[in-house]
């Protein structure tokens, strides 16, 4: 299979993906429901893929205002995901080396936009309702410590 137009489909290297966690404490993280594939109709951080000519924070600042119209203050980076999904013949179909920042909410509400299919602030205490990748619990609790967010 040739490379999909965007080259993020059955790509030549690794691409560089940006997440965010928007921590809104006492017990809130923002979670939107992806519209488009990977991972399309699950639960997941905010993000995608950086531009060329532009940091990996501003990438994180664009993504989540283009997903959810919320901006942020402070950005702390989290941790890094390798996510590596293949296709049926086990051709590497998807292939991102995600940088995931960490952010406390500032105000506004989140609304779907963009490639989000929904959005929502999922209590820190029932994610499992979620489904999330296992990956994103991680990276959850990596920004809840970077900023001493408990869920008491």
């Amino acid at each position: 299979m040739t490379a999909a137009p965007n080259g993020r489909e059955y790509p030549a290297r690794p691409l560089v993906g940006i997440g965010i966690v928007v921590l809104k404490p006492p017990h809130d993280v923002l979670l939107i429901r992806r519209g488009r594939a990977p991972m399309l109709g699950r639960w997941g951080l905010p993000g995608g893929g950086q531009e060329l000519g532009e940091t990996a924070e501003a990438a994180a600042r664009r993504e989540l205002l283009e997903e959810t119209g919320l901006a942020v203050g402070e950005l702390r980076l989290a941790g890094n995901v390798d996510s590596i999904e293949q296709d049926a013949e086990g051709r590497i179909r998807f292939h991102y080396t995600i940088l995931d920042f960490a952010a406390l909410w500032s105000g506004g509400e989140p609304k779907a936009l963009s490639d989000a299919a929904d959005v929502t602030w999922a209590d820190l205490r029932a994610l499992d309702g979620y489904d999330l990748w296992s990956e994103a619990h991680r990276i959850i609790a990596l920004a809840r410590r970077a900023f001493g967010v408990e869920t008491g």
